[in-house]
């Protein structure tokens, strides 16, 4: 007990106290006009802003909300998805236009669309090789390789002959998609060939009859969308014997 007495004698002793702690001070009350601090000599007393208690008041409880213009706003979030077009749209996947190329194709007979028809459109005929090489699978001939190597030899020989007799640029993608479309009905004798053999006579005249349709509807397309009237004939021929092969591949 002595130890701690001597220590307690050992401290410096101020005037301060805890019981004074929570008492103020004259001479520091900023808000007190008999302080020395705020004392009248004519002129009004300087107060900051973040001291006046009317400040207080007034923004007490409220909270900065920026303001977003019109301009601003416009400019977020443009592109919704209901402004947005299709996705099959933005891959040049159309089927409204594959629809009417199948259907130009079916009926010889009728007037080609040269703006339909002049696009580069891969979707249907490679929809179509498939269908060809899946026929030929079911019928016991697995010959997707021949079907797309002919298909690229046919396509790169007919894009030559269409450049050297046409006046008009000749564009690779259209010859293409041109040769695939008119590739439907020989499609359709494959699919055939599947519960029926074509290697009597009635296979014969439907093999005869699927060419014909194919390079009249191809040779059709191509003059009307190459402006070469009158050479409707020259352009069947070499389209037949490019149908011709298929033939013999849904044949034999």
């Amino acid at each position: 007990m002595g130890e701690f007495q001597q220590l307690d004698q050992d401290f410096y002793h101020t005037q301060y106290y805890i019981d004074d702690q929570g008492q103020h001070l004259p001479n520091y009350n900023l808000y007190d006009s008999t302080s020395p601090v705020c004392h009248d000599d004519g002129a009004q007393a300087f107060m900051p802003e973040f001291l006046d208690p009317s400040m207080e008041q007034q923004y007490a409880k409220q909270f900065y909300q920026p303001e977003m213009h019109s301009e601003t706003m416009d400019g977020i979030g443009t592109g919704t998805p209901a402004e947005e077009p299709p996705l099959l749209e933005e891959l040049g996947i159309n089927f409204n236009h594959i629809c009417q190329k199948a259907l130009t194709v079916l009926n010889p007979f009728k007037p080609a669309d040269g703006n339909i028809m002049n696009e580069t459109d891969l979707t249907g005929p490679i929809l179509f090789c498939i269908a060809l090489g899946v026929a030929l699978m079911m019928a016991g001939k697995a010959h997707f390789g021949y079907v797309y190597g002919t298909s690229a030899m046919s396509c790169t020989g007919m894009y030559i002959l269409l450049s050297l007799m046409s006046s008009l640029t000749v564009s690779f993608g259209c010859v293409v998609s041109v040769l695939g479309y008119c590739l439907l009905p020989m499609v359709v004798i494959s699919a055939l060939a599947v519960f029926y053999s074509l290697q009597g006579v009635l296979g014969t005249v439907l093999v005869s009859l699927g060419i014909c349709w194919c390079s009249f509807s191809a040779s059709k397309i191509f003059i009307s969308t190459l402006a070469m009237e009158g050479q409707q004939l020259l352009v069947a021929y070499p389209c037949a014997l490019l149908y011709g092969v298929f033939a013999l591949l849904t044949v034999f």
